[in-house]
């Protein structure tokens, strides 16, 4: 697969060859639906509590008699019948994370690569570099019509360009090792610096 390959600023930098293998998939929804359902319930918090019957800050005291008030029997307030009592199995602090083979994860990323691709929302640029300004790359972006995009370069990011794009709403930057399912399909348009497609390339073949 063939893709001209652009500058920020709008000019022509050649073209550039795809390989099939990552870029020419066709995508299966149960792939990616797998690979990203892994990623947020590895990212989950589950710090979730809630406090049992022996935690609540009642008396323990036997509220009345157990025999003749025509009532049924209970033990203190701190039982799950009564509101404000402590709760029966409620939710303890665990982690969300599952096993995924390593292989389905691979496969997943390049799906997400492939679907981009195939939506014709993969942008090629030749580098992500810039000066630290802000409002510079921003006018950049706008004049390219991006306005939810993921940048993914090589192995490391430029730090001028990773300063200017921290504060525009929508771009975000990620290295190439950093490329994820759930981000490349969060974003409207993916972008990748020709280092990055390499960076990739090598990575998934």
């Amino acid at each position: 697969m063939k893709l001209d390959v652009i500058k920020l600023d709008g000019g022509s930098a050649g073209s550039v060859e795809l390989t099939d293998e990552v870029f020419g998939l066709e995508p299966r929804a149960d792939l990616l639906h797998r690979v990203v359902r892994w990623q947020r319930n590895k990212a989950q918090q589950g710090t979730h509590r809630v406090k049992t019957r022996s935690e609540t800050s009642y008396s323990t005291k036997k509220i009345y008699r157990q025999k003749g008030t025509g009532g049924a029997r209970h033990g203190d307030r701190n039982a799950p019948i009564f509101r404000k009592g402590g709760i029966y199995k409620g939710p303890v602090p665990r982690s969300h994370a599952h096993d995924l083979p390593k292989k389905v994860r691979k496969l997943g990323l390049m799906h997400a690569l492939s679907a981009k691709a195939k939506s014709g929302n993969l942008v090629v640029i030749e580098t992500a570099e810039a000066d630290g300004k802000t409002g510079a790359l921003a006018k950049q972006i706008g004049a390219l019509g991006w306005k939810r995009a993921l940048i993914i370069d090589g192995p490391e990011v430029n730090e001028g360009f990773a300063a200017a794009a921290r504060n525009i709403a929508g771009l975000d930057v990620l290295p190439s090792i950093g490329a994820n399912v759930y981000d490349i399909l969060k974003r409207d348009t993916l972008v990748l610096t020709k280092a990055g497609v390499e960076a990739l390339e090598a990575r998934l073949k």
